[in-house]
Parts: C-alpha cells; structure tokens; sequence
C-alpha cells in the first residue's frame, strides 16, 4: 500500500509547494504590483501542469491508464484542496476574501491546467509508442511471431 499512496501523497506536496513559493514570491517581492501577481499565478499553473505532464509520461510507461489517472487525479484534488483552503493563509488572506468568484476561478483553473497538463504527457507518450497498452502489445506481437506455426495433419 505504501509503494502506491506515498508517490501520490509526494506529487500532491510538491504541488502544494509550487502553489506556496508563487504565495509567497507574490507576497513578499509584489505586494503592490497586481498585473505581476498575475503573471506569477500563470506561472505557477504553467509549472502546476508541466510537473503533472512529466507524473502522467513517467507513471503511463509503468502502469494502466486507470491506476494512473487515478493516483494523478487523487494528487491533483489533495492539492487544489490544500491550495484553496490552506494557501490563502500563506499569502495573509482567507480562502473566501476575494469572493466566491476568485475562490472558483481558482479551482477552475486548477483543474483545467492539471487536466490538460496530463493529457498532453499521456498523448506525449502515446504518440512516442511508449505507454503501458502499447508495450503489452509490442511484446504479445513479438511473442507470436516467436513461435513456429503449428502444422495441422489431416
């Protein structure tokens, strides 16, 4: 059980961890400045679905899309609720204080950039052969044409 969770239980921390240095990069260098807090949210979802784009092509060459897309989603929904309900506090703020709308923004945004970020690692390595489905049938194909055909005797 732990060879499984503690991969996901990691990826959900360093993406905690992004999210927490953007916080605090945006707080303590542009307090003031609103245009560069935005660019360092755009940042940190760009560096958000880069990081699950390498979990989805390391993780899709070992094992089933299921169980994959499973432990990136179980990682991506521990870590955007840690975002928007523990990083406001990071930055000196509380999770509702700018409204409902930039609490969904941010959750939207989350998940599109987590979801995109392993599509386009998952169709990296699909398109490359790599993935778990293509390598089980490289290898039944090689096993079939290892064997001699079998004569049939009439």
């Amino acid at each position: 059980m732990k060879d499984r969770w503690l991969p996901v239980g990691v990826l959900a921390g360093v993406l905690f961890a992004v999210n927490v240095a953007a916080r605090l990069v945006a707080r303590l260098g542009f307090n003031d400045d609103g245009e560069a807090q935005d660019r360092i949210s755009l940042g940190m979802f760009v560096v958000l679905g880069l990081t699950v784009a390498v979990m989805a092509f390391l993780w899709g060459r070992r094992h089933p899309a299921g169980r994959w897309i499973a432990d990136i989603g179980a990682a991506a929904i521990v870590a955007l609720l840690l975002t928007v309900f523990v990083g406001p506090f990071v930055s000196g703020d509380t999770p509702f204080e700018g409204g409902a709308g930039d609490f969904f923004a941010q959750v939207w945004l989350y998940s599109a950039f987590a979801i995109g970020g392993s599509l386009v690692g998952f169709l990296i390595l699909v398109a490359l052969g790599l993935d778990y489905r293509s390598q089980g049938l490289k290898r039944f194909a090689e096993a079939k044409l290892a064997k001699p055909r079998r004569v049939v005797r009439r």
